[in-house]
């Protein structure tokens, strides 16, 4: 009786063990993204975007730095109104340089606004797929390829399942 006692505790517990396992998948969102055409879309036009700006902000650069080595050369040259007037053009030149780069370049510039029109609604998408994915397989717990995974079985990869429902859902909406 003594031996059934234990047997039996021993398979309540190994129930309960395996009932409250976590299943755990992962997915390569950069390879996801790159499979979306619309998202290399998006992705193209902000590069193009941001080229832009670089050029604009290179003219602005080099027209500074001519402006300032022509007024050196000359600064012996120019008086009075003329040294202060040609001083004052190169601090705006400069200014704008400043202004133009913190406007495009900076924290909350017009590249972080553009980025998040453009990429964010993918990234959101992706992650809607994610969630839809990994409650239909049961999985509790579903991670980025990227980040610090040392290894992975193929079986756990639900990357070709996330794209396909995003591709799926394109071409209902199309």
């Amino acid at each position: 009786m003594k031996n059934f006692k234990t047997i039996f505790t021993f398979l309540v517990f190994l129930f309960f063990s395996f009932s409250s396992a976590q299943k755990i998948g992962y997915v390569d969102i950069q390879y996801i993204l790159e499979k979306m055409p619309q998202y290399k879309e998006a992705e193209a036009r902000l590069n193009a975007q941001i080229k832009t700006w670089e050029l604009e902000l290179q003219r602005l650069q080099s027209e500074y730095e001519m402006k300032k080595s022509h007024f050196d050369s000359e600064k012996v040259l120019l008086v009075g109104n003329q040294l202060k007037i040609r001083e004052k053009e190169i601090e705006e030149l400069e200014k704008s340089i400043k202004t133009t780069t913190s406007l495009r370049f900076g924290s909350n510039g017009e590249i972080t606004t553009l980025r998040k029109n453009l990429i964010v609604p993918f990234e959101d998408q992706i992650h809607n797929a994610i969630t839809i994915v990994a409650e239909k397989n049961g999985l509790s717990t579903v991670h980025n390829k990227d980040s610090n995974i040392f290894y992975l079985q193929k079986r756990f990869d639900y990357t070709e399942k996330v794209l396909e429902f995003l591709l799926k859902g394109t071409s209902a909406k199309k």
